[in-house]
């Protein structure tokens, strides 16, 4: 017999909508409102222009921003940058797409390290006691 495809799952947060607290949620979350906390998707991210994402840290597959979000992200996928987006905070994306007006502060690093060239030592970040390590790309405190 013929097998039904399980529905795809949207959680959608109205513009009129504030929420405090973590989310975790599977399938597509779409923010039009605001969200303080932890957000742990199994599925994609959309931030749209009116949306304000803000915690200490975002985890899902693909994630595309039109509005602002403020946390660490970890884009299993692609993170798309809209040219209305803001975003502040450092990044772990599988790839990265940045469109000519958004504004973006912090630090990116991509998953497949295997394909760029040798590190090299990187100037201290501004404002931070951090460094980067010389060979992991990774973050050690001075």
């Amino acid at each position: 017999m013929f097998k039904r495809k399980p529905a795809a799952v949207l959680t959608y947060l109205s513009r009129t909508c504030e929420i405090e607290g973590n989310i975790h949620a599977e399938g597509k979350l779409v923010v039009d409102g605001i969200i303080h906390g932890i957000v742990d998707i199994q599925g994609d991210l959309d931030i749209s222009k009116t949306g304000l994402v803000e915690g200490q840290e975002i985890r899902a597959n693909n994630i595309t921003v039109e509005g602002v979000l403020k946390a660490r992200v970890f884009a299993e996928g692609k993170l798309v940058l809209m040219s209305t987006a803001r975003l502040e905070g450092d990044v772990v994306a599988g790839s990265l797409e940045i469109e000519p007006g958004a504004y973006y502060t912090g630090y990116i690093e991509t998953r497949e390290s295997k394909t760029l060239p040798p590190s090299r030592d990187l100037p201290e970040l501004y404002g931070t006691t951090e460094t980067t390590g010389p060979t992991t790309g990774k973050r050690t405190s001075a």
